[in-house]
């Protein structure tokens, strides 16, 4: 048979070949290449927490406009049960100040994950940064019990919410707690303010010592040491303390300006102003630091430049009693008695117990020709200011001039006994000036002024420093039970003090001439034994108590300087 004739609508079989490293290979009829193909791919899942990595790495970068458009997209995938994005878009609001959104995010968090201990603790955070201190003690004492082991920022934080509170004692028991556990240095700040509400300076100062010996390079920690020593009269010690402070942080304000205090108060005021310069690039509108420096000034005796800078730091601080003194104290300096009347009687509506406002309003007075008001003064500064003599020694002066022989004989009197239990207390002597005031005005009232002229070698310190200065104890562990000290303890004076009311014998005489003479110097000198001038420092209770997270300007004008 023979075969039919191939056509393009009949094609003839083909045999199949195999082309195989350039060489062909002929397959029998019948087989076929068997074709690989490539598996399907499995559908993706949508998972809820399939950006969380995303909006982590965003929120530690603080790019919160990146993170909150991601947290927006993935709470829109998930129609908002990502637990991780509203728990990111919580912190994000607290950071930006919406309290009561974020704790309704922490809420939500908790709703959807009961048992994650963190929603709690940030929902109690929320409620105390909300003023909700019980509620948060109530939170957090939820969150203990659900830790299997003991966690130092909830007792940190739960000692904090008790501070608050004002329960001392369980606010010291958890922070006590918390440092068992781990020692950090806002724990030791914290149950150190609480020693220092309870009044009991010598353990907060244990209480620093101890966080040094951990934390020896903490500034801050030396700063507010310094400035807790310098409260009680430890000034070699304070001096240390902040030396060590300007050695970490040069430029650290709180330090400048209690150490320049402590040199303006040793009569160094280049120094004390080569300090305030450095500040002031920092802090160009602090009022402290703007009164310091007047004070300076006023200590160099340049009064203008000191009113320039006290009316700066008064606008910068209008209620500050301090600066309203201070300007007092310069104007009455100057003779300008009025206008150290008005500032001084705006000082008394804002301090009303301070003795030496009135001490200064009452010379003020005496200046304007009102000597029943001036005598009402005095009464009022001699009654609420109880140790310091030169108020006393103000008084007999007023008295004396006024013809009140009387009354300046027992002013002249108190005056000697405040000078001996001075003396006795703090170990140092008044002012020079103050004292040579004295021994003229008992002289010429006929007084035994023997006491006077018993000067002590110590440095001499403020009249209204701390009489009672107990030793502080060493600092192993921060004492828990030291008893508070009592400011308002008289120093009561020993039975072997010379009599105070020891009068001159009648023979001696005393040269006329020598009296007006001693007369005059004693109107000249009225203003000489009040020259009680404030500086100004940072409060020694700075540790804010605040909670743990996890996770240049104006130049000064040179002519002032």
């Amino acid at each position: 048979m023979a075969e039919a004739p191939s056509s393009p609508m009949n094609p003839v079989a083909e045999t199949p070949e195999s082309h195989v490293n350039g060489m062909t290979t002929t397959l029998p009829p019948g087989s076929a290449i068997k074709t690989k193909t490539r598996p399907r791919k499995a559908p993706e899942l949508q998972t809820v927490e399939r950006r969380n990595w995303l909006i982590h790495l965003h929120y530690v970068r603080k790019e919160f406009d990146v993170c909150k458009q991601l947290i927006r997209e993935q709470l829109e995938e998930t129609r908002g049960m990502c637990e991780y994005a509203n728990y990111v878009q919580g912190l994000i609001l607290r950071q930006e100040g919406k309290i009561q959104e974020s704790f309704e995010l922490f809420q939500l968090c908790n709703i959807l994950n009961p048992s994650s201990v963190e929603n709690i603790k940030q929902m109690a955070r929320a409620l105390f940064l909300l003023g909700k201190h019980r509620l948060a003690v109530e939170a957090y004492l939820q969150a203990e019990m659900k830790l299997d082991k003991p966690d130092w920022e909830l007792h940190h934080n739960l000692g904090v919410c008790y501070m608050h509170l004002k329960d001392h004692e369980g606010a010291r028991e958890q922070l006590l707690y918390a440092l068992e556990q781990n020692k950090h240095h806002q724990t030791f700040a914290s149950l150190a303010k609480i020693y220092l509400l309870e009044n009991d300076i010598p353990s907060a100062i244990n209480t620093y010592r101890a966080a040094i010996e951990y934390f020896p390079e903490n500034a801050e920690l030396h700063t507010t040491l310094g400035l807790l020593f310098m409260q009680i009269g430890k000034y070699q010690q304070a001096f240390e303390h902040l030396g060590t402070t300007l050695t970490f942080d040069p430029t650290n304000t709180r330090a400048i300006l209690a150490a320049g205090s402590m040199m303006q108060s040793h009569q160094d005021f280049d120094v004390a102003l080569t300090k305030y310069r450095v500040a002031a690039q920092s802090i160009p509108e602090s009022p402290p630091l703007w009164n310091n420096i007047a004070m300076c000034f006023f200590g160099k005796k340049k009064y203008v430049a000191a009113i320039s800078c006290l009316k700066r730091a008064n606008y910068l601080a209008p209620f500050d009693w301090k600066i309203l003194y201070n300007l007092g104290l310069v104007h009455l300096t100057m003779q300008q008695y009025t206008s150290a009347f008005h500032f001084l009687s705006a000082a008394v509506n804002l301090r009303p117990t301070k003795g030496h406002i009135f001490m200064l309003l009452a010379i003020a007075l005496t200046y304007l020709d009102d000597e029943e008001n001036a005598r009402q003064a005095y009464e009022q500064a001699v009654s609420l200011e109880a140790r310091d003599p030169s108020v006393c020694l103000n008084y007999a002066i007023f008295l004396k001039n006024h013809d009140d022989k009387e009354g300046a004989l027992r002013m002249i009197n108190e005056f000697e006994v405040r000078m001996v239990k001075f003396r006795q207390s703090t170990g140092a002597d008044l002012d020079a000036e103050v004292i040579e005031n004295g021994a003229k005005l008992a002289m010429l009232l006929g007084v035994d002024g023997s006491a006077f002229h018993k000067k002590s070698s110590h440095t001499r310190l403020r009249a209204d420093d701390e009489a009672n200065q107990e030793p502080v104890q060493p600092a192993n562990e921060p004492p828990c039970n030291s008893p508070p000290p009592n400011e308002d303890e008289e120093i009561t004076a020993n039975d072997n003090l010379p009599e105070a009311s020891t009068i001159l014998p009648l023979e001696h005489s005393i040269d006329p001439a020598e009296t007006e003479n001693l007369d005059n110097k004693m109107k000249e000198s009225e203003l000489l034994a009040t020259s009680h001038m404030h500086l100004m420092d940072e409060e020694p209770v700075m540790p804010s108590g605040e909670f743990l997270e996890e996770g240049n300007k104006n130049k000064l004008e040179e002519d002032l300087f």
